[in-house]
């Protein structure tokens, strides 16, 4: 017997998958239409978290957003930077439930642009990302 009581908790919402649907945003533009969903709205979040510089929007947690903005023009070597930035894209996105893998990088510069590529797993497929820093 012991001292305890046995009690038996209700399963929490954050142990279900939650759904993914969000408004879909024009980066381009900023204009917000439809809800999206699925391997779309994985594809937004890993836009908006690798530009959203983090800790600079108090509406974001501190688990959202990259780094990198803060480590450009600042005099490392590129070969520093180009690891950087496999690190922080890393960080911005394994955090969420729905990406199980970022890997691949392809990282370019020129003249005042960065480019890359890299490759993320997610549940519900691969998505390739290139993109412009």
């Amino acid at each position: 017997m012991g001292l305890a009581p046995k009690i038996a908790f209700p399963t929490s919402v954050n142990d279900r998958v939650q759904p993914s649907k969000t408004y879909h945003l024009d980066i381009e533009t900023g204009e917000i239409t439809q809800m999206v969903d699925g391997l779309e709205a994985i594809q937004q979040f890993i836009t908006k978290a690798v530009h959203t510089i983090r800790y600079h929007f108090p509406i974001y947690s501190h688990d959202y957003g990259c780094e990198i903005k803060n480590l450009l023009g600042r005099g490392f070597s590129e070969r520093f930077i180009k690891s950087e930035i496999v690190r922080m894209i890393t960080e911005a996105l394994i955090y969420d439930d729905r990406i199980e893998k970022v890997y691949d990088f392809d990282i370019t510069s020129e003249e005042d642009s960065v480019y890359v590529a890299f490759q993320v797993m997610t549940s519900e497929g691969t998505i390739n990302y290139k993109g412009v820093i």
